[in-house]
């Protein structure tokens, strides 16, 4: 198979790549995908990275439906070069090109009425042979006067359409297996195999990237460009992504729009990332920042087998996210995941939350989870002790320890990092002749009340002096 850059367009035209999604509603993850791989193709070499919404089905079009695709990759950081074109607007072009491949015999008028058409492919079926309109050799002349008519493209009937696709090879379509597909239909509305070439040739596409579902249509389209002496674009057709069973990518996989995600508490440069690598491959590089996602992303490195849905893997690459971002980055994004968003925080709430964030990434592999990770920061006092850590305290020497433990923590400067504290209690249980669980365990337990938390030391500092001796003290009555 030729290399991808040696079907590309003269080196003096930019590429230009295409997002064409139906308005559904939501930017579906495999579609998100799409669009990454095309703005990264053409983003990567100084090209154009162009929207076009196929909006045709009225009946199905909404504009909010058009701002959540357009939402969802802004959140994505994916942007685009000029205005998103709609499809539907581009009707009346796509009408003229159908009467120019009338005017070319490249197309002729089927007078089939539905309950002929429907007879005559049943006869097709039953010979085996290749539906053909008895339309294509008619004369014109013998056409019902004022008659509903569709337009069908005249199909090659013999040889084979030759696709050369820079992930999936060349492949070869045998004509007699591809029928006169209607260009036109009887109440003058385009159809998508038309539109889609006349679009994509006035945008000046030059590599189409899109799922391997389309890799039939390339066939048909091939066949269009070819009638009308129009360059077709590079084809690209990427298998689709399925789930962890190996079957088609459905809702029950986890087959969301990626506004979910966001609402998941995924950050977009994981999901982004996790996409990336989702059918794409840089030797074994997992994290792929988006600087170097532009810089090594190419065709040649589209895998040709299915990619599946792995959760456990994206929140694998989320929390390498989570854990890089600035500490003050991180608690913005993570205030709305608290359990109880809509109360705001006091003064005191506010600084244990600001003094344990560089400790709570490490326990997120989604924002959600800081519910959770920081749940023993804002507990009510006096805690409710919960759980394992509670034993120690009903242990018989458990609140001496106790009561030593705050006695050696009453001195500010311990409380400048974790690890003074944490020294500070370890000296204490070589004082003591026991092992650190002898304190660490009942203190964990009067701080936290047996949730879940991070070191001991990490614990004191996210409290804070005050905090800490309260509830000790409460513990200790």
């Amino acid at each position: 198979m030729p290399n991808v850059d040696d079907l590309a367009r003269p080196s003096y035209a930019p590429v230009i790549t295409r997002f064409a999604p139906s308005p559904t509603g939501y930017l579906h993850i495999g579609g998100a995908r799409t669009a990454l791989f095309n703005w990264l193709y053409a983003r990567g070499r100084g090209g154009k990275f162009l929207l076009r919404i196929e909006d045709t089905d009225r009946a199905r079009h909404t504009e909010a439906a058009v701002e959540a695709i357009l939402d969802g990759l802004a959140w994505l950081g994916i942007d685009w070069d000029e205005d998103p074109v709609s499809q539907f607007s581009r009707r009346d072009r796509h009408v003229e090109i159908a009467y120019q491949l009338l005017d070319s015999d490249g197309a002729y008028r089927c007078y089939l009425t539905p309950e002929e058409l429907d007879a005559a492919r049943d006869k097709a079926k039953a010979d085996g042979i290749r539906f053909e309109s008895p339309w294509r050799e008619a004369d014109p002349a013998s056409a019902p006067k004022d008659a509903a008519f569709a337009v069908r493209f005249k199909a090659p009937r013999d040889g084979a359409t030759k696709i050369v696709d820079a992930v999936q090879g060349n492949v070869s379509f045998p004509n007699n297996a591809l029928d006169d597909l209607i260009i036109l239909r009887s109440n003058g509305e385009p159809t998508y195999n038309l539109a889609v070439v006349v679009d994509d040739h006035d945008m000046a596409i030059t590599h189409i990237i899109r799922g391997d579902d389309h890799l039939n249509n390339a066939a048909r389209q091939q066949q269009i460009y070819e009638a009308l002496g129009w360059a077709a674009p590079i084809f690209a057709h990427v298998p689709l992504i399925h789930g962890p069973d190996g079957a088609k990518l459905s809702k029950r996989h986890g087959a969301l729009g990626v506004e979910a995600y966001r609402d998941m508490g995924y950050l977009a440069d994981g999901l982004s990332n996790y996409l990336l690598r989702l059918g794409w491959a840089h030797g074994n590089d997992e994290i792929i920042p988006r600087d170097k996602a532009l810089e090594w992303f190419d065709l040649s490195g589209v895998n040709k087998a299915p990619a599946r849905l792995d959760l456990d893997k994206l929140n694998h690459i989320n929390a390498y996210y989570i854990s890089a971002l600035e500490d003050d980055v991180f608690l913005e994004k993570a205030k709305p995941f608290l359990e109880n968003p809509g109360i705001d925080l006091d003064a005191d709430q506010l600084q244990r939350f600001e003094r344990a964030a560089s400790f709570l990434k490490s326990r997120c592999s989604t924002l959600n989870d800081i519910s959770a990770a920081a749940e023993f920061l804002f507990l009510t006092r006096p805690l409710v002790v919960e759980g394992k850590a509670a034993k120690p305290l009903k242990k018989d020497g458990a609140l001496d320890m106790l009561r030593e433990a705050a006695s050696v923590l009453d001195d500010d400067v311990l409380w400048s990092a974790p690890e003074a504290l944490e020294n500070r209690l370890q000296a204490l249980a070589e004082e003591k002749q026991v092992g650190f669980g002898a304190i660490g365990a009942p203190l964990r337990a009067a701080l936290t009340g047996g949730r879940p938390s991070p070191s001991i030391g990490e614990v004191l500092y996210s409290l804070g002096p005050a905090e800490t001796q309260a509830r000790i003290r409460d513990q200790l009555s």
